[in-house]
């Protein structure tokens, strides 16, 4: 009889487990990103730029008390897209697609190589203009057309659809 019992039991467990899942009934959410929506993005940003700007760069910060490249990123599309991306400027780099100057939108990531081992990032805002935590300014905002930026240019991304 408790032979019976445990060989229907394990029968039941496991066929439970083999079973698909239900269907999902939630719709996908449109894209983040449209052309409709470039200047409503662009707003949005922004917003999130007045609260950090002047913030002080710090490696390794994420506060108003300091805050290193890829965590104000990291903020900034959280607070204003609700979209967690990866810590690290390494991680980052190899989210969403990369694409050429010429397909630039609001929104994309634009990263730099500052030295051999070192990378930066930052938020492209239209009109050659970049929002990101310098090392030696803090949170500010820079054009891509720089000198120094343009020779330590290394590629963009985009995360938003």
């Amino acid at each position: 009889m408790t032979y019976k019992f445990l060989i229907i039991s394990s029968i039941l467990m496991f066929s439970g487990c083999a079973s698909p899942p239900p269907e999902s009934k939630v719709k996908p959410k449109p894209p983040a990103y449209t052309a409709q929506s470039s200047l409503d993005l662009k707003l949005q940003l922004m917003t999130e730029y007045k609260k950090w700007h002047g913030t002080p760069y710090k490696f390794g910060g994420n506060s108003f008390k300091g805050v290193d490249c890829s965590a104000f990123i990291q903020s900034v599309f959280l607070n204003s897209q609700q979209l967690l991306l990866p810590r690290t400027t390494a991680q980052q780099s190899k989210i969403g697609t990369r694409v050429k100057h010429t397909d630039l939108k609001i929104g994309d990531l634009i990263f730099f190589k500052t030295s051999k081992s070192a990378r930066h990032v930052g938020i492209y805002l239209g009109n050659k203009q970049f929002m990101h935590a310098s090392s030696s300014k803090g949170v500010i905002i820079s054009r891509i057309d720089n000198p120094y930026w343009a020779s330590v240019f290394w590629q963009y991304r985009r995360i938003l659809i």
